[in-house]
């Protein structure tokens, strides 16, 4: 995509300014110190601003959340470089009416190639996302909320392996979603219109835990006073959902084999053979690989299980995403409360995106519950979150990348300059940090 090469470049062109005015998609643009440049009729539509109103004020300044929702490198410090990039955004205009848009933003230059300020194309895709809404292809993915690369990869495996079969295997910390993502399989898949039915394999001691699977006939055991149909039986025509399945003991790995293999098995204490058809998704935060070679886990089940692996990253690895989320899940419980839609603060906006997550998406959810009902407004400020998030530490130790980073530390910035060969002004580009950000650093920790 090529750049954009001047500042001034919309005052000094009158007939290109008069395209843009022509189209549906909403142009903003600013320069390094963030003042808005430019501002077509359909940003003037989107956002209930008036061009008046909008020239020269900071574009965080003149719409709730900012029009990048705190996306943009330039919300942090001027950045020496970014690439062209898109993302979902959710824009409250200023009658506070709720529009959802497809954004772009790219970098605009000067002669130079120097980044000069950032142009942004906001789509208005509220009537389309409500249409969907209405056709009920919004709700396919059973609530998952997300648009990085991961989670795209992630939703076309599962329209690829959602119609077939096949077993799958979802691997994942623990509040990453690992349920979403069984119930969008059974929900894409040929068999959505039969039952799903989930079990936690931890839950249940090993004697109930069979008794629960594959059911059990009348006098099998103490208390067993008639015949129970099981979890198999229960799915039958449809998806069994076997939650943290590393927890199976052996005997029971053993029979679900059997299950698997021949899709049949008997109820406990029983003789007859049932016969069902079922179609098997598991999940689990152990690494039952490692579990394999520890003898801990039967390696012709875990293959049998295994048909499509899945890997839903932590939240820490896709942190596009945490503004995103937490949008769906304040909207989400406003709605179950019948409240108002409450609007994070930029501060605790940022301070969302610096937290560690160890409880991932889950963690979210109960922080912002917490949140919304402590601030007693719309609005949801740093003091408003857990008392233990306001205290966690930073993020730290993770791998490189480009991106926004308000906080160096000296592992970081001695890797990146290992990474540079020694430039500095590369070093910073790979922190995600202007030059002055880097250069103050090595300042300070020489004052130290």
């Amino acid at each position: 995509m090529p750049s954009i090469p001047l500042t001034s470049f919309f005052s000094q062109y009158q007939n290109l300014t008069m395209v843009l005015d022509s189209l549906t998609e909403a142009i903003i643009a600013h320069g390094i110190d963030r003042r808005i440049i430019y501002f077509n009729k359909a940003a003037q539509k989107l956002t209930g601003l008036s061009r008046e109103q909008a020239l020269g004020k900071d574009c965080r300044a003149v719409i709730q959340g900012g029009f990048c929702g705190h996306r943009c490198s330039f919300c942090v410090e001027t950045p020496l470089d970014f690439d062209p990039f898109g993302f979902p955004l959710t824009i409250t205009d200023t009658a506070g009416q709720r529009h959802q848009v497809e954004m772009v933003l790219v970098p605009m230059r000067d002669e130079n190639g120097v980044v000069q300020g950032a142009v942004a194309a906001a789509r208005d895709i509220t009537e389309l996302s409500e249409l969907r809404r209405r056709l009920g292809q919004e709700q396919s993915f059973a609530g998952i909320v997300g648009a990085h690369h991961t989670m795209l990869a992630i939703a076309r495996l599962i329209q690829q392996v959602a119609p077939t079969d096949v077993s799958v295997l979802i691997e994942g910390e623990s509040g990453t979603g690992k349920e979403l993502v069984a119930a969008a399989i059974h929900s894409e898949s040929l068999r959505k219109d039969g039952p799903m039915v989930a079990v936690s394999c931890a839950a249940l001691p090993e004697g109930l835990l069979e008794s629960e699977l594959f059911g059990h006939v009348r006098g099998a055991f103490t208390g067993a006073h008639r015949d129970k149909r099981g979890r198999f039986e229960l799915a039958s025509g449809g998806t069994l959902f076997l939650d943290e399945v590393g927890e199976l003991p052996h005997s029971t790995q053993v029979k679900l084999l059997r299950v698997l293999q021949e899709q049949q098995f008997e109820r406990v204490g029983g003789e007859t053979p049932i016969k069902v058809d079922v179609r098997v998704v598991c999940a689990t935060n152990r690494d039952l690989a490692a579990m394999v070679k520890e003898g801990r886990f039967r390696e012709d089940l875990y293959f049998r299980l295994a048909v499509v692996p899945l890997r839903l990253p932590p939240l820490r690895e896709r942190r596009t995403d945490i503004l995103l989320i937490a949008e769906h899940l304040l909207s989400r419980a406003a709605q179950r409360n019948q409240r108002p839609v409450p609007i994070l603060r930029e501060d605790t906006a940022r301070l969302l995106l610096e937290l560690p997550w160890p409880g991932n998406i889950r963690q979210l959810d109960n922080a912002l519950q917490y949140a919304a009902l402590t601030s007693g407004s719309k609005l949801i400020a740093p003091e408003h979150l857990p008392r233990e998030l306001r205290q966690a530490e930073p993020r730290a130790n993770e791998p490189l990348r480009p991106g926004r980073r308000s906080v160096l530390n000296a592992e970081q910035v001695e890797r990146a300059l290992g990474e540079a060969g020694g430039n500095k002004a590369k070093a910073a580009r790979l922190l995600g940090v202007g030059r002055a950000t880097l250069y103050r650093y090595f300042e300070t920790s020489v004052s130290k």
